[in-house]
C-alpha cells in the first residue's frame, strides 16, 4: 500500500484500489468458502443424521455443504435425497437437475430425476432420463422398467382423455385410477377425476382428490376456491375457511377468493357463536343466532336445515311445547332421517304429555342411530311415562304442564280441591265419583310438590304406585296421607290446608 502512494497520481489510486480488491477476496474467502475438511465434515454428519431419520438437522448440513462447494455434483444429490425423504420432490428436482448438469454421465441422479418426472405424469422428460441411463447401462433393470410405465402411462392417459371427452366419466375415473397409480404426483389427473366425481354427484370424493391436487401445484388458487366452496356447501365451514385463506395467501387481492373468505367468515362466526350460546344455556339468544345464519345463507340447504334443527332443541330446552313441535316438524320434514331431530320431537311431546308419538320418534330415531345412549335411554323412560299414563298422569290430573312450578301446582290443586270436595254433592253416587277424583287430586298435589318424587315420575316411574316400587306392599295406595278419611266411618268433616 505504502508504494502504491509513493507512485502519485493516478496510477497510484489504482494500485490501492487493486490492492483493496484482493483483501476483500481474501475475506470474503474466508466468510463464504470452507476448507475440504469441512465440507467433509458437513456430508459425514448430513449422513449420519439421515440415516437416524433426524432429516431436518441433515438438511441443514447438506446446506451448508452445499454453499461451502457449489460445484459438487455429490453434494445436490445428496440434499436431494434428504429432500424426498421429508416427502419434498417439488424442492428435490431441481438439486437433481443440477447434480445432472454437473456430471451429465451421473445415471443415479438421472434415474431418481426420472422417477419423479414420472410420478408428476411428465412421461416425455422422464422417458429421456430412463433412455439416458439405459445408453449408458442397457441392462439396467430399474430404468427398463420405469421406461415400460412411461409407455403405459400415456396409454391410461390418452384412454382418461377419450373417455372424458365421450361423455363416459365412470370410465374416465377407471382409467385415471392407473393413470395416478404410477403418477400420485399429477396435479391434472386428480383434478379431471375430482370434475368426474362432481358430474357424477359426489363431491366428498371429489374433495379427496382436490386437497392434494391444490398442495401438487405452485400456484393452485382455482383448487383451493374450488375446494372451499366445496366444503362449505357441505356445512364444513371451518374447513372451507382454511382452504379459502391459503388461495389469499398465494394472491391477497385476489377478488373471486376475498368475497368467498368474507361470507365463510361471516357464517363461521355465526355458527360458532350459536353453538357457544347453546353451550352456556343461553337457548333464546342462540335461537336468534340461528335465525341469522338463515338470513346469511339463504341459499346452501345445509345451513338453513341445521338452524331448523338447533332452534328446535333450544325451543325444547326452553320448555315451549307447542312452538318446538312446530319446528322439530319443519325440521324433521327437510331432514328426515336426523335423528336429533326425532330426539328433541319427541322430548317436545313429553313436555306435552303426548306420550305415544314420543315413543314413536323414539323409536324412529333408534332407526337411524341405534348406538346412540340418549336416544335408548329416552326411549325407555318415554315408554314408562306412556305406561303411568295409562294409570294416573298427575300433570293432566292437576291440567298443568310438565314445566309448572310449585307454586302453579299449588294453585291448580286449590282449585280442583274446592270443585270436587265431596261436601259439594248430595247424591251417594256423585260423592262417591268426587271422592275418586279427591283423592287423585290430592295424590297429584303430593308428587308434583315434592322434589324427589316429581323427578321419579318424570323419568316415568309412580312413586305411588307399590308395583312400581322395590319393597312395596300389597295393594294400591290411593291415599297420599296413609289413611282415607271417606273410608273412616260416620260423617267425617275436615279441612285442608293448601301449603
Amino acid at each position: 500500500m505504502e508504494w502504491c502512494w509513493r507512485t502519485g497520481g493516478a496510477s497510484g489510486l489504482l494500485c490501492s484500489l487493486s490492492l483493496l480488491c484482493v483483501l476483500l477476496d481474501i475475506q470474503l474467502d474466508g466468510v463464504l468458502g470452507a476448507t475440504h475438511a469441512e465440507i467433509e465434515h458437513h456430508l459425514e454428519m448430513g449422513r449420519k443424521l439421515l440415516a437416524a431419520g433426524q432429516l431436518a438437522e441433515a438438511l441443514s448440513h447438506y446446506h451448508s455443504a452445499v454453499e461451502g462447494d457449489s460445484e459438487n455434483y455429490l453434494t445436490y444429490y445428496k440434499r436431494a435425497a434428504v429432500f424426498l425423504a421429508m416427502g419434498r420432490s417439488k424442492s428435490a428436482l431441481p438439486d437433481l437437475t443440477r447434480a445432472i448438469q454437473l456430471k451429465p454421465d451421473f445415471l443415479p441422479a438421472r434415474l431418481q430425476r426420472g422417477n419423479i418426472l414420472l410420478k408428476q405424469g411428465n412421461t416425455q422428460e422422464a422417458r429421456e432420463d430412463f433412455r439416458m441411463v439405459l445408453q449408458r447401462s442397457a441392462d439396467h433393470k430399474e430404468a427398463q422398467e420405469q421406461l415400460m410405465k412411461t409407455r403405459d402411462l400415456e396409454i391410461f392417459q390418452e384412454e382418461a382423455q377419450t373417455a372424458y371427452h365421450q361423455g363416459d366419466y365412470s370410465g374416465t375415473i377407471n382409467a385415471l385410477e392407473r393413470v395416478i397409480e404410477i403418477s400420485p404426483w399429477d396435479p391434472e389427473s386428480r383434478e379431471l377425476r375430482a370434475d368426474c366425481y362432481l358430474r357424477m354427484g359426489d363431491p366428498q370424493k371429489a374433495i379427496q382428490d382436490l386437497t392434494p391436487a391444490a398442495r401438487l401445484r405452485n400456484d393452485n388458487r382455482a383448487a383451493f376456491l374450488k375446494l372451499s366452496r366445496l366444503l362449505y356447501n357441505l356445512g364444513e365451514h371451518h374447513d372451507s375457511l382454511n382452504h379459502i385463506r391459503e388461495c389469499l395467501k398465494l394472491d391477497q387481492d385476489d377478488k373471486e377468493c376475498f368475497s368467498h373468505y368474507k361470507q365463510v367468515k361471516k357464517l363461521s362466526k355465526q355458527l360458532d357463536s350459536a353453538e357457544e350460546l347453546i353451550q352456556g344455556e343461553r337457548f333464546q339468544e342462540a335461537i336468534e343466532k340461528y335465525e341469522s345464519v338463515m338470513k346469511t345463507e339463504p341459499n346452501v340447504e345445509f345451513y338453513t336445515n341445521l338452524a331448523k334443527e338447533r332452534i328446535c332443541f333450544c325451543l325444547v330446552k326452553l320448555q315451549l311445547a307447542t312452538k318446538a313441535i312446530d319446528v322439530c316438524s319443519e325440521a324433521h320434514q327437510r331432514d328426515p332421517r336426523n335423528a336429533n331431530i326425532l330426539k328433541d320431537r319427541a322430548e317436545a311431546y313429553i313436555l306435552n304429555q303426548d306420550y305415544e308419538k314420543a315413543v314413536e320418534d323414539y323409536q324412529e330415531a333408534r332407526e337411524f342411530d341405534g348406538d346412540n345412549n340418549a336416544i335408548r335411554e329416552g326411549f325407555e323412560r318415554a315408554q314408562k311415562l306412556l305406561k303411568v299414563s295409562r294409570k294416573r298422569d298427575y300433570y293432566k290430573i292437576l291440567g298443568v304442564g310438565r314445566n309448572a312450578n310449585k307454586q302453579e301446582i299449588i294453585k291448580a290443586y286449590r282449585k280442583l280441591a274446592q270443585q270436587w270436595h265431596p261436601d259439594n254433592f248430595q247424591s251417594k253416587a256423585d260423592k262417591k265419583e268426587a271422592e275418586k277424583k279427591f283423592i287423585d287430586i290430592a295424590s297429584a298435589k303430593e308428587v308434583l310438590t315434592d322434589p324427589e318424587m316429581r323427578q321419579k315420575f318424570d323419568a316415568g316411574e309412580d312413586p305411588l304406585d307399590p308395583e312400581t316400587q322395590q319393597g312395596g306392599g300389597g295393594g294400591q295406595r290411593a291415599w297420599p296421607f296413609h289413611f282415607n278419611p271417606f273410608e273412616s266411618g260416620g260423617n267425617f268433616h275436615f279441612k285442608f290446608e293448601y301449603n
